[in-house]
């Protein structure tokens, strides 16, 4: 899996951030607090994000909503591990990103281990 470019990643920002099906246009808006951008660009990349599978949406009158397929972390994680799979040493790597945790994020972890049941 390929992360997203720039624009696809600040659309998915948006989707994430409202946290409900959204139209172009609302996402349009969102996105032109920052940048100048076109409503058909947006449009486009949605599509395209569709395409991919990150999208799912429906069909409303003459225009689409549009919602997350996964959460961000569902999509962080999907990255985390196709990173992971790349080195021919998983088990180093592996120790190797444990031992750049700051102590918040070894906090966090040591928080999401005691929530997950034992394989």
């Amino acid at each position: 899996m390929r992360e997203f470019g720039k624009l696809e990643a600040a659309v998915m920002d948006c989707v994430w951030a409202l946290g409900r099906p959204v139209s172009v246009r609302e996402v349009l808006t969102e996105l032109q607090k920052s940048r100048d951008i076109a409503y058909t660009t947006v449009m486009t990349v949605m599509d395209t994000l569709h395409g991919k599978g990150w999208l799912r949406r429906r069909k409303e009158g003459r225009a689409y909503s549009y919602e997350a397929v996964a959460s961000r972390e569902a999509y962080t994680a999907r990255l985390m591990r196709d990173a992971l799979a790349t080195s021919s040493n998983q088990a180093a790597a592996f120790v190797h990103f444990l031992s750049e945790l700051t102590p918040a994020e070894v906090d966090a972890l040591r928080q999401a281990l005691k929530i997950v049941p034992p394989a």
